[in-house]
């Protein structure tokens, strides 16, 4: 069971990374019900840090304390070397099976230590080309937001790391803590991520004043016949304008957009529900259970039956 967090703090640390690891781990949420966690900040040798925005902060202990922990974790931080202590104690907690887990450009750090080789992993994009130069035994993916091999976790930049740190919260702990504590901190509990197989990207907002009705309308009747034709109707527009116009706001074809949002929803629905397999797929408006778990093995390389097996919300 995760109780015990330790994260590592290295010189030119990033605030804003720093900060999600402690409101994940380091806020006491025992009276709402949730677990304590016994979380620490450590610095290589105990002393302050120094952040990348040039004001110091003090940390608990030094990385001695990571021995004890059930999850190591390694924030961004300024470029250049990691210390052999740094590597050997990340090597100590893997070898001792503990969560070890990089938010953006700590994966440096567990490329150091030798933990990527052989393993899928990630980082910010705009970092991704320099860790496939630096560790070329790692399978570097540049296009998710998180990766989980076995027991290393690796997240991309900035915001990813609430998705990450969420994800090891829902493995370790169920959906309904990961969901409260996500309420809590006013997030989506299960953004584009996961396991592996789960991982892809997030489908962009949309502020367009033309279409936003339009996606609104589809959104609350994912239950009915959707097409190119009755959208672009529902715009006022020819199929081929809207299409375009689509595509050029959203990122997304017009049927990838529909089907990924049909597919969020069933995924909510096996998470959250008890409904079977058919009456979900009837709700998200794949019509059948067949098309249903086609389009979770085309998208998700699962089936509805075993994804429910893992992120269905469990009694805490």
């Amino acid at each position: 069971m995760l109780r015990n967090v330790a994260v590592i703090a290295l010189p030119e640390v990033a605030v804003f990374e720093l900060g999600v690891l402690c409101e994940l781990f380091g806020y006491d949420r025992t009276d709402d019900g949730l677990p304590a966690y016994d979380f620490a900040v450590c610095s290589a040798d105990g002393a302050s840090v120094r952040t990348h925005a040039g004001f110091e902060i003090s940390v608990h202990a030094d990385l001695s304390r990571t021995d004890e922990a059930d999850l190591v974790a390694v924030v961004p931080y300024g470029t250049g070397d990691e210390s052999p202590d740094v590597r050997a104690a990340l090597q100590r907690a893997h070898e001792r099976g503990a969560w070890v887990m990089s938010v953006c450009t700590g994966a440096f750090a567990l490329g150091a230590a030798g933990l990527l080789d052989g393993r899928r992993c990630t980082t910010h994009w705009r970092h991704t080309a320099e860790l496939s130069r630096r560790f070329p035994a790692a399978r570097v993916d540049p296009g998710v937001l998180y990766v989980q091999d076995g027991k290393i976790l690796t997240s991309a930049g900035t915001a990813a790391s609430v998705d990450a740190g969420l994800h090891l919260i829902r493995q370790e702990q169920g959906s309904a803590v990961a969901n409260m504590i996500a309420r809590r901190m006013v997030v989506p509990p299960h953004r584009d991520g996961g396991q592996a197989q789960y991982i892809e990207m997030p489908v962009p907002t949309v502020s367009c004043e033309t279409l936003q009705p339009v996606l609104n309308h589809v959104l609350a009747t994912l239950d009915h016949p959707h097409t190119v034709d009755t959208m672009a109707e529902l715009a006022h527009m020819a199929p081929r304008t809207f299409a375009r116009r689509f595509r050029g706001e959203t990122g997304a074809t017009p049927h990838d957009w529909l089907t990924n949002q049909r597919l969020l929803l069933a995924r909510q629905l096996l998470e959250d529900s008890d409904l079977g397999v058919d009456s979900i797929a009837e709700r998200a408006g794949f019509g059948s259970a067949q098309t249903l778990r086609h389009h979770f093995a085309q998208r998700l390389s699962t089936t509805p039956q075993a994804y429910r097996g893992t992120f269905k919300s469990q009694p805490v």
